[in-house]
C-alpha cells in the first residue's frame, strides 16, 4: 500500500513539476522578484515603526513623499512584469522570439485594460489614463490569462511560417522586426476584437469579468484555513517522498497568494486595514522563514543541545549554519527526512499545527498581518517576523511557533536518538571485540 502510494504521488509530482505552464508562472514571478525587493525596502524605512518621534512628523511625511514612488512603480505594478515574464518564457518554449512575445502579451494585456479611472467621491470617470490597481493586485489573472493566451497565438503564427523574410544582409534587428510584424498584428487584432466583444457586455471590460468570475472567488477561497492546510500537507508529503513540494505547490497557488500580498500592500501603502491572513508572505515568513520547509531550525538545534548519537549531532553541526538560512536540505537528505516513516508524523503535524496558530493569531488580532511587504525566504528567523508585519509581535509568533515544532518533534528525536544511539553503541562494541581478536 505504501509503496503504491509512493507511485502515485511520484508520478503527479513530476507532471506538475515539468508542466510547461507552471514553469513559466514561477519563473514570471520570479522576474519581479528584484524589483518587488527594492519597492519593498523602500516602503519598510519609510514606514519604520516610531520613525515619526526619532526624526519628527513633518521629516517623517516628507521622506514618505520621497520614498513613495518607489513602491508604486513596483510592488503596486506588478501585472505589467508577471506579463512580460510570461510572453518572454512561453514564446522561449513554444518558439518565435521571446523579447517581442513578451511585448505582445503586455500589449494585450492593455488592450483588455480599461483607459479610464473614477474619480474620487465624485462619481465621475477620467479617460484617457491607467489606473494603477489594475496594473497591481486586481489585474493579475487577466493579465495572466492575456499574457498565456497572446504568446500562445504569436507562437503558433511564428511556427506557421506567417512571417516576413528578409534577405540576409539585413541587419538582424530589423530583420527580428519584420519577422514579427505578422504575427505581431494578427495577435492584437484579435485582442482588440475582443476588448470590443465585452464592451458589449453587463462587465464592460475583461477586467472586471475576469475580476468578479474566476479571481475574487478564487481568492477568497484560498485565504481561508482550510486551503492553507490543504497546501502545507501536500507541501510535506511531497517532500517526504523526495519531491521538491514547494516548487510543485507554490506553482499553483502562487497567482492567489501573491494576489492576495499585493491587496494588502496596497491597504498598508494607504494606511488603511489589512484584510488578508494569508499571502505570500504570511507562506514564506510563518512556515519557510523557521529553518525552511518543515520548520526544521528548532530540530537542528534540538539534535545539538539534546540528542545523544553521534549521527543527529553530526547532520545537525552540517545542518545548523545553512538553517539559520532556511536551507534544510541537510536535514531532509542527512537525518533523513526523506521516506523515513519514523519522522513522518512530526514532519507533517508541526508545520500544520504552527501554521493554524499563526492564522488564529493574526486572525484575532493578536499579531498584525502581513503587510505586502517582500521579505525574502532567506532572512533569518524573528528579523523576518518583524519585517514582514512591521511589528515584533510578528518575532515573538516565530518564537512560539517553534515551541510548538519543538514539543511535536521531541518524542520522535528522542525515539530516533535512542535508536542510532543503542546501534552505535552495539558497533563499538563489536569493533572493540574484533580489535581484542587481532590482538590475540
Amino acid at each position: 500500500m505504501f509503496e503504491k502510494l509512493e507511485s502515485a504521488i511520484m508520478v503527479l509530482g513530476e507532471k506538475l513539476n515539468n508542466n510547461k505552464i507552471l514553469m513559466v508562472l514561477r519563473d514570471s514571478f520570479m522576474l519581479a522578484f528584484p524589483l518587488t525587493i527594492f519597492g519593498s525596502i523602500m516602503l519598510v524605512i519609510a514606514n519604520f515603526p516610531y520613525l515619526g518621534k526619532l526624526i519628527g512628523e513633518a521629516n517623517l511625511a516628507s521622506l514618505q513623499n520621497i520614498l513613495g514612488p518607489a513602491s508604486t512603480a513596483t510592488m503596486s505594478v506588478t501585472t505589467i512584469f508577471v506579463t512580460l515574464g510570461i510572453g518572454y518564457y512561453l514564446c522561449k518554449e513554444l518558439g518565435g522570439e521571446p523579447i517581442y512575445g513578451a511585448t505582445v502579451s503586455f500589449v494585450a494585456f492593455l488592450l483588455l485594460t480599461p483607459f479610464e479611472a473614477p474619480i474620487e467621491d465624485t462619481g465621475n470617470m477620467l479617460s484617457s489614463v491607467l489606473a494603477i490597481d489594475r496594473l497591481g493586485a486586481k489585474g493579475m489573472f487577466i493579465g495572466m490569462f492575456a499574457a498565456f493566451a497572446a504568446a500562445y497565438i504569436y507562437s503558433t503564427i511564428v511556427n506557421k511560417n506567417w512571417t516576413i523574410k528578409m534577405p540576409p544582409t539585413v541587419p538582424p534587428a530589423v530583420s527580428k522586426s519584420f519577422s514579427a510584424l505578422i504575427p505581431a498584428c494578427l495577435t492584437l487584432t484579435i485582442f482588440l476584437l475582443l476588448r470590443a466583444v465585452f464592451a458589449l457586455t453587463p462587465w464592460e471590460n475583461a477586467h472586471d469579468f475576469v475580476y468578479q468570475i474566476i479571481q475574487a472567488p478564487l481568492t477568497n477561497l484560498g485565504k481561508g484555513i482550510v486551503p492553507t492546510l490543504i497546501a502545507i500537507f501536500a507541501i510535506q508529503i511531497l517532500w517526504f517522498f523526495g519531491l521538491h513540494g514547494q516548487i510543485i505547490v507554490n506553482s499553483v497557488m502562487d497567482p492567489i497568494w501573491n494576489t492576495l500580498t499585493l491587496e494588502n500592500f496596497n491597504a498598508f501603502s494607504a494606511g488603511q486595514e489589512l484584510t488578508n491572513v494569508v499571502t505570500k508572505q504570511f507562506m514564506e515568513t510563518f512556515t519557510v522563514s523557521l529553518g525552511g520547509t518543515g520548520m526544521t531550525l528548532v530540530v537542528v538545534f534540538s539534535m545539538l543541545a539534546f540528542m545523544k548519537s553521534k549521527q543527529l549531532k553530526e547532520v545537525g553541526k552540517l545542518a545548523a549554519p545553512a538553517a539559520i538560512f532556511n536551507v534544510n536540505e541537510p536535514v531532509i537528505f542527512g537525518l533523513p527526512i526523506v521516506l523515513n516513516p519514523m519522522i513522518v508524523i512530526p514532519w507533517v503535524l508541526a508545520p500544520m499545527i504552527s501554521t493554524g496558530v499563526a492564522y488564529a493569531s493574526m486572525a484575532t488580532g493578536l499579531v498584525p498581518m502581513t503587510t505586502g511587504v517582500s521579505v525574502p525566504w532567506t532572512v533569518p528567523v524573528l528579523l523576518s517576523g518583524f519585517l514582514a508585519t512591521n511589528s515584533i509581535r510578528g518575532s515573538i509568533l516565530q518564537l512560539v511557533q517553534m515551541a510548538i515544532v519543538f514539543v511535536v518533534w521531541l518524542p520522535f528525536l528522542k525515539a530516533l536518538d535512542k535508536r542510532n544511539y543503542q546501534e552505535e553503541q552495539d558497533l563499538d562494541k563489536s569493533q572493540g571485540e574484533e580489535l581484542k581478536e587481532e590482538a590475540k
